[in-house]
């Protein structure tokens, strides 16, 4: 995917030009110079810039995964939702979710990093996204709540803390949603990368809200 260029006289006009062209404001632009010319004496003065907006990074994304279904001769549909802090949320539906998901969700897991390295490195900036299939990540969120909230409630009786297996930083986000209010609990992670593991700590007099 190559950027779209726009030229203007100056910065502003460049950008307004490209805002009409994808339909949306200026605000929502994101953008780079790529060329700028003085003129003579002011006369024939020229910027040109590179310009990319959210719709861009949709279109890129669905792209993406759809040229990675053909060239693996997997089928799929991909739906994308953006919430208001910028994170992409990517809904696959295929017929091969065994192969896409693997083993306890580790190919899935592989999968979103390729697609947020793939998308982060094209737009120059850091995306935020998850992937997942046919409901996989639901259904395990939902799974890992009840665990937790099992294991800290041993936690809580036994004032005994519990070390979880590593997980990706989403799992361990609901596991910390689901136990932030739970009295006398609290959690930490710790760890690097892949082997990064949640603590479920005994917490007597925590406050919650």
């Amino acid at each position: 995917m190559e950027f779209s260029r726009f030229t203007g006289k100056t910065l502003e006009e460049a950008l307004q030009a490209a805002a009409a062209e994808k339909e949306c404001s200026v605000e929502e632009l994101a953008y780079t110079v790529t060329e700028e010319k003085a003129g003579f004496l002011g006369i024939g003065r020229t910027v040109e810039v590179e310009v990319w907006c959210e719709k861009d990074v949709r279109t890129f994304i669905r792209d993406y995964i759809q040229t990675y279904f053909e060239n693996a001769g997997l089928d799929g549909t991909t739906e994308i939702e953006q919430d208001k802090d910028g994170f992409y949320r990517i809904t696959v539906d295929t017929a091969n979710n065994a192969i896409l998901i693997g083993r306890a969700g580790k190919s899935l897991q592989a999968f979103n990093r390729l697609v947020k390295s793939a998308v982060s490195a094209q737009f120059r900036k850091r995306i935020r996204l998850l992937i997942d299939v046919n409901g996989y990540k639901q259904d395990r969120y939902e799974k890992l709540t009840r665990m937790a909230i099992r294991q800290a409630r041993d936690v809580r009786r036994t004032k005994v803390d519990a070390v979880l297996d590593p997980m990706p930083a989403d799992e361990r986000k609901v596991i910390h949603n689901a136990l932030a209010d739970m009295k006398d609990i609290s959690t930490k992670s710790e760890g690097e990368g892949a082997a990064r593991r949640l603590h479920i700590l005994y917490t007597p007099g925590k406050e919650t809200e």
